[in-house]
Parts: C-alpha cells; structure tokens; sequence
C-alpha cells in the first residue's frame, strides 16, 4: 500500500500577494509539488499569477489541474474525475502536494469539492486547508467599508440565485455580499435601484490585483460586461430588525440593566 502524501489546500487571498498567510508561504517553499487550477489547458491561472507576483519562481514540475468553466454535468464530472485521480496518483508518489487556492480555500472554492472526490478514492489522505483572505473581506477593507457592525448581520451569496433570493435577502440582512454578479449585472442594478440601494453599493472586480477596480456609481455600469472576478458588497440602512435577545434577556432588558450596573 502506497505511503501517500498530504493535500495541501493553500489560501492566496483573492489577488494581492502581500495578503498570502506566512503559514501559506512557508508551505509554498517547502517542497510540496504544487497543482494550481486552469479553466482549460495551457490556460493561465489566476491563483499561481499571485504567486508569481510574490516573487516567487514557479517550480519546474508545477502542474495544472483542468477545472472547465460549464454547467454541463457529464463534462464537469468527466474534468473532476480526472484531476482527483492525477492528485491520487502524485499523492502516492510519497510527495506532499500544495494545491493553490485564489481567495479563501473554504469559501466557494474548487479545493473543497477536490479533497473530497480524493479522500473518496484514497481515504487514507491527509487533507489541510490554510486559511486566507477572501475576496469579500478585501474588497471591504479596499473601499473602507464594514460588512457587519456589532449585532448585524451578514449574508454571502452567488448573485446567480437570482434576483427574488437577494430582494429576500435585503430584507434580512444589514450587509449583503453578491459574488460572481457578471451574469445578472443589470437585473441587480434594476433591483438595486426599486430598492434605493445604489447609493449604499459597491462594485468590486478583481479586489487585490493590479487591475483592479472599484466603482460606487453602480447604475454606470448597466450594459457592461463584468468580469467573473467581480462582487457588491449592498449595505441596506433602512433595514427594519427585530428584538435582539442576549441570553436570556431581550435587547431592552439587557440596556436597562447596563446603566444600574454601572451606578453600582
């Protein structure tokens, strides 16, 4: 029985080198054979472009994983079927295998759903996530903003779940991340609008890269065609909460009870 190595999932952050963890640099020049994710071969990759950014040179026997940008589900199982059992067959080779992750390797990631389909085939694998800086965290400390304050609340989602969920969501959540909004640009602006939203918006594409770009008069880009590295973070203000209970106490009890405990 082959002595595998482990399966490194390695958090990049979402563009901007300087956010790479030490824990996830350390692992990048320690040895570890590196797999990094193509939409189609020979492709570039946007995760080992940050590396490459870094400063740190590529290995020689780096190698990419075929990961194709479809919905059709026979292509799709066909190109997973074949990078977990590539990953299998490196893994038993003895060599720990660093896979690069753009963003953050927990949050809607391609590593996930690989380390699966190969502790599936070999369960014996040993599987570690490094966390990173998602795109959603940078872009807010990008355009100053703050995803949640206190007791509010914050949802992340694919704008691809379409515009009924999000003009759902708006009503119960303060902050709203809307990831991959290329699709539906033009619907959500549409949303944003009815809602008066546009003015407490923020359109975000490739956060951390050199090209990236940030606009806040959202309405200006109905008509273009967004890049898939793009995001809103939507901020509601007008959003009406209900009571906020703190154990066993309601928000008023809880605020009642602070100014006696202080006189105390």
């Amino acid at each position: 029985m082959p002595r595998y190595g482990k399966l490194i999932g390695a958090s990049l952050g979402p563009g901007d080198p300087e956010l790479i963890t030490r824990r996830a640099w350390a692992v990048l020049q320690s040895g570890a054979r590196w797999l990094y994710p193509v939409k189609k071969a020979e492709d570039d990759s946007y995760a080992l472009a940050i590396v490459a950014r870094g400063g740190i040179a590529v290995p020689d026997d780096a190698e990419q994983l075929v990961f194709p940008m479809t919905r059709d589900a026979e292509i799709l199982g066909k190109a997973w079927a074949r990078a977990a059992l590539r990953t299998v067959e490196l893994l038993a080779e003895g060599r720990d295998l660093v896979f690069l992750v753009e963003g953050d390797a927990s949050t809607f990631s391609t590593f996930g759903h690989l380390a699966r389909v190969v502790r599936e085939l070999a369960p014996e694998v040993v599987v570690e996530t490094i966390a990173g800086v998602s795109s959603f965290a940078a872009a807010a400390a990008s355009t100053g903003s703050t995803l949640a304050e206190e007791d509010e609340t914050l949802a992340v989602i694919p704008a691809a779940y379409g515009v009924g969920v999000i003009d759902h969501l708006l009503d119960e959540f303060d902050t709203v991340v809307l990831l991959k909004v290329k699709p539906l640009l033009d619907e959500v602006i549409d949303l944003l609008e009815r809602r008066g939203l546009l003015d407490s918006t923020c359109f975000v594409e490739k956060v951390g890269a050199p090209d990236e770009r940030v606009v806040r008069d959202v309405a200006s880009l109905k008509g273009e065609k967004a890049n898939y590295l793009s995001l809103m973070l939507v901020h509601n203000p007008k959003r009406v909460r209900g009571e906020l209970r703190r154990g066993c106490r309601t928000r008023k009890e809880a605020l009642a009870v602070a100014p006696a405990a202080e006189a105390a």
